[in-house]
């Protein structure tokens, strides 16, 4: 009688323990999938320049929800679309009015209300960035200021295409060499700047680095010199949880086709949702 009462009992807790873990394992799953994705796009560009990455993401079964977060020159945000409750990883496409700003902090502003009119309105407590060319300037400067502050959403992914945080072509010293590290043997000011990222980045959060090489004999995609590209992993590898890079050569690795391209749809459906 002992013996059976405590085979019971014994699977009573079994069972009990794996109940528990189930829904353990769906709550993680629904946490993860619940994490908004927003784009970032370039000097002069609009939306409409992530939209199909955001279409491709769709196709590959990621989510069935893309929105638009308009911001006004005040840096007012407007958004367009809404995200159903059990939205399974949203997609928002953000569009500066002010397309042609070259001042990052000032984005990086912008950018910061935006995850402000997000996160009051839908509560989220992670997000992951991309950024195309001056949208990763924005991005890093965002960082730079907000990667601490708790009461907002916490980095989870970040992907730059085209970034230069050593600077443009125009900007950045032909001769530059850039160590293992990332680190440049000259610095521009932005790229000096941006070095606080080091000690700021948040830890834990995963990034991808995809830059372009037109191998015409520039070592650029026309106007980001590859090298400058390549010292993102000196600001962000000591506190990332990982850092990977991809380089995209020949015609579809010039700078506004990195946007627009089935290699870099397939590495970044890859990284941000594991498909």
């Amino acid at each position: 009688m002992q013996q059976k009462k405590f085979v019971w009992l014994a699977c009573f807790f079994i069972s009990l323990s794996l109940a528990f873990l189930g829904q353990s394992q769906v709550a993680l799953a629904k946490t993860q999938t619940m994490i908004p994705t927003l784009f970032i796009h370039g000097w002069g560009s609009s939306y409409h320049a992530e939209e199909k990455m955001a279409q491709a993401a769709k196709k590959a079964g990621v989510t069935k929800t893309i929105i638009l977060a308009d911001v006004d020159l005040n840096g007012n945000v407007t958004l367009k679309g809404k995200i159903p409750v059990k939205a399974k990883a949203p997609l928002v496409l953000v569009n500066f009015e002010n397309n042609k700003n070259v001042n990052a902090k000032m984005e990086a502003g912008y950018l910061k209300s935006v995850l402000e009119t997000l996160q009051q309105k839908y509560h989220f407590q992670k997000m992951n960035l991309v950024g195309h060319s001056m949208g990763n300037m924005a991005i890093l400067d965002y960082l730079l200021e907000n990667a601490q502050n708790k009461e907002l959403p916490q980095l989870n992914k970040q992907v730059a295409l085209a970034a230069f945080p050593n600077g443009l072509v125009k900007e950045m010293p032909s001769d530059v060499t850039v160590a293992k590290d990332g680190r440049p043997d000259q610095e521009t000011s932005t790229f000096t700047e941006l070095l606080p990222l080091r000690e700021l980045y948040p830890k834990g959060a995963s990034v991808l680095n995809i830059y372009g090489n037109l191998e015409d004999g520039s070592d650029s995609d026309g106007p980001v010199p590859v090298r400058s590209a390549q010292t993102l992993r000196y600001l962000v590898t000591p506190n990332a949880k990982s850092y990977e890079e991809h380089q995209i050569t020949g015609k579809l690795g010039q700078h506004s086709k990195l946007h627009n391209n089935r290699e870099v749809d397939r590495l970044l459906i890859k990284f941000l949702w594991g498909k």
